[in-house]
């Protein structure tokens, strides 16, 4: 009898053990996505992969990105906004994610009520390019032909709304010049046109410009940020050149479906915030143009909602639509 009941005591210990098992290997086998809403190997795809990776290592699990672009990034967004929340499901975006409820009529969410924030990894500030073989040569110069000759200047953006647009509408209005707006389909297309002379300026990220800098196509005439780029230190701001105040500093981030739990998101943050701070991941990031600069998500949520204010208003005031 004693042999029947030992028998049975370790084949109900075998069954939990087996049971506790799966269990475990069921978590380890949830796929998390990432949806990035712009094409491989931009910015916020290799925000998205190199974090993507870490998380997955941290966690035990498979991370997926899925590149889905289009309609200024509102289809990766409303995918999110959409989807469980349970923290298997991150959007990774920069700071154009608040514009869209501006930008866009009937849009199938609501970028304040179906989405929260998680963490910002970093920023990037932009850098004013004019061709190599232009007559400008510095800021200075920009403005000063910029306020003899309104709206004889053009520049290239990557389309009406996007970030290219929006922060050239900002420096006309705060430099009190008029400039023309040329609109692309892709910052790509744009740059390589000012590098050729078929339009006269881009503001654009770093990472978009510095092959154009560093084979001397285009000229750089400074940078958006408050303080100096570590990447292109011998520039500029803008705020220097004359343009006082003056800052444009997106962010890259991560966000998630409202309703996700309050336990999961503060997890999530802080894995993000960890993992943009390892060496290896920030100087992959710093190659790339981005500044590392870890923000958890209940910093992250008062900038985002100031922002969504402060850019709704500028392109209402603007009369910008997608």
């Amino acid at each position: 009898m004693s042999i029947i009941k030992t028998t049975a005591r370790l084949v109900a210990a075998l069954c939990v053990a087996l049971a506790s098992a799966h269990a475990q290997a069921q978590v380890n086998t949830k796929t998390m996505t990432v949806y990035v809403p712009f094409s491989a190997g931009g910015s916020v795809d290799i925000v998205a992969r190199l974090i993507g990776l870490q998380l997955g290592t941290e966690r035990g699990i498979s991370v997926v990105v899925e590149n889905r672009p289009g309609a200024g990034g509102t289809i990766a967004t409303a995918l999110v906004a959409r989807a469980k929340p349970d923290g298997m499901t991150l959007l990774a975006h920069h700071q154009g994610v608040v514009y869209n409820s501006a930008l866009y009529d009937n849009l199938s969410f609501d970028t304040r009520k179906d989405l929260t924030p998680v963490a910002v990894v970093g920023v990037t500030p932009n850098v004013l390019v004019v061709p190599a073989t232009s007559d400008i040569k510095t800021m200075a110069d920009f403005l000063a032909q910029a306020k003899a000759h309104p709206g004889r200047l053009n520049f290239g953006s990557a389309g009406v709304g996007s970030n290219g647009h929006l922060a050239m509408e900002m420096l006309q209005s705060e430099a009190g010049i008029k400039l023309t707006h040329v609109p692309y389909k892709g910052m790509p297309q744009a740059v390589s046109d000012v590098a050729s002379g078929q339009i006269q300026a881009v503001l654009t990220t770093i990472p978009a410009a510095l092959p154009f800098i560093r084979s001397g196509r285009v000229r750089a005439l400074a940078t958006s940020g408050l303080k100096r780029s570590s990447v292109l230190p011998e520039l500029p701001t803008i705020d220097e050149s004359g343009v006082k105040g003056f800052e444009y500093l997106p962010w890259y981030g991560f966000l998630a479906p409202s309703g996700t739990p309050e336990t999961v998101l503060d997890g999530l943050s802080a894995s993000i915030v960890a993992a943009a701070k390892q060496p290896d991941i920030e100087k992959k990031l710093e190659l790339n143009g981005i500044e590392v600069s870890p923000m958890p998500r209940q910093e992250f949520l008062k900038v985002f909602n100031a922002d969504l204010d402060k850019w709704t208003q500028i392109i209402k005031r603007l009369g910008l639509k997608g």
